[in-house]
């Protein structure tokens, strides 16, 4: 059935009326929409912290069933993270990033852990892990001897540098791919230290294109019938993510470096500041910047030959700034927005957490989810951005107790009996 309250809409097809594709009159229609989109996909999670427990999170909101295989006694290293959950001590970290799994504590150092990795190798389609290349061969349990248990096996390693490379055997943290992929020696401050990012963008964009590859990776199975190893590094990913960094270095030859909040090729593209607190706004072209202009009572500067075009106004910014700076300082941020929305400039204001806590589009979009926590309800998460027709129904936002579904999990895929 349809979630309650659901908008549903339908796409008109020629010679067929939009009623033949309701739900309640078509059932194949019907069941594509309750199915999520990896339903029947069973994912083995080894990962811990963020790159790999993100990842796996996101397939699990598609439909995949997550086994989260953790260490006994300890588990993820982020279930210690602060902050701690109220009545529980449980940490809001690590439900933030491992709803709708399952916990099974197995000690992969062992002989026999490794073992029963391998026989649950051979019911599953996805393997994650994020340890330190060439940990999994030193647990027996490598891409090599999980593809005999099951050719059809995906093993998907996130790692900081990837398998192979010099750099493959250092270790790394979302600071350090920040660092070495470029990204901190452009935030911040022009003149200031380097800055790195309020989230932790280099296990985020890591985790990300993990989810691409494992997609990719599954459609390719259904041709060939065949696995494959997976190597994500979460260096390489930060470098993709230089924008046009690369372009400009190597279109210029000057190294660019940290400029503020404003855009390198884009101006007006950044934050400013009203009587009583900042907004931002944006003009990505000519048409924007006229509307801009028009809006803010400053037509006389679509005539100033300094600020004719982006090229000029992006050259003479700090012009440009000074300007604007002195105009919006006479008036409240309310004020401004109300005028800039009127002329269809895209604006915000700049939210706080709470704010975006609050957001009434964000919660009509199930963006802000109240966790499924047994001690206390007041927990609130990310939701899923992942709208898709299959996807958007109630996500489990419930996070497992460490080694919750082990005997469950054990019995149902390996027929193991509870003495065992």
């Amino acid at each position: 059935m349809l979630p309650a309250g659901s908008n549903w809409h339908y796409f008109a097809v020629p010679g067929i009326e939009a009623e033949q594709f309701a739900p309640s009159r078509n059932k194949v229609v019907e069941k594509m929409i309750e199915q999520k989109p990896l339903a029947g996909i069973r994912v083995l999670d080894l990962s811990r912290v963020l790159a790999g427990p993100f990842c796996t999170m996101n397939l699990a909101d598609l439909g995949a069933e997550v086994i989260k295989i953790e260490i006994p006694g300890s588990g993820d290293d982020s279930r210690s993270y602060a902050p701690r959950i109220p009545n529980s001590g449980d940490s809001g970290y690590y439900y933030s990033v491992n709803r709708g799994k399952q916990s099974v504590t197995l000690d992969l150092r062992k002989p026999e852990g490794a073992e029963i990795l391998c026989e649950l190798a051979r019911h599953a389609d996805v393997i994650v892990e994020n340890f330190s290349p060439g940990t999994m061969e030193r647990f027996n349990a490598g891409y090599e001897r999980l593809r005999a248990a099951n050719p059809r096996i995906i093993l998907c390693s996130i790692s900081g540098f990837g398998q192979t490379g010099p750099m493959a055997s250092a270790p790394a943290y979302d600071i350090v791919a920040q660092a070495l992929g470029g990204t901190m020696s452009i935030t911040g401050a022009a003149g200031g230290e380097p800055m790195r990012c309020g989230v932790s963008i280099g296990d985020l964009a890591a985790a990300l294109y993990a989810v691409v590859a494992v997609l990719s990776a599954l459609r390719t199975r259904d041709t060939t019938g065949m696995g494959q190893h997976l190597d994500i590094a979460m260096l390489d990913c930060q470098v993709a993510w230089l924008e046009d960094a690369l372009a400009r270095f190597s279109a210029t030859g000057h190294v660019p470096g940290p400029i503020g909040s404003r855009h390198p090729s884009i101006t007006p593209f950044q934050p400013f500041r009203a009587s009583d607190g900042y907004f931002v706004a944006g003009c990505g072209h000519e048409a924007i910047w006229q509307r801009f202009c028009d809006a803010i009572g400053t037509s006389q500067l679509r005539g100033d030959r300094r600020f004719a075009t982006n090229t000029e106004r992006t050259a003479n910014h700090a012009e440009l700034e000074s300007i604007l700076a002195r105009h919006f300082a006479s008036n409240t941020r309310s004020y401004w927005l109300t005028r800039l929305q009127q002329a269809n400039v895209p604006c915000a204001p700049i939210a706080t957490v709470d704010e975006v806590a609050a957001n009434p589009h964000l919660q009509q979009r199930q963006m802000i989810l109240h966790a499924d926590h047994p001690d206390f309800d007041g927990l609130i998460v990310p939701g899923s951005p992942l709208k898709t027709t299959g996807a958007n129904g109630v996500l489990n936002t419930r996070s497992p107790a460490l080694g919750e579904h082990t005997g469950d999990v054990l019995k149902r895929l390996l027929g193991y009996d509870s003495a065992r």
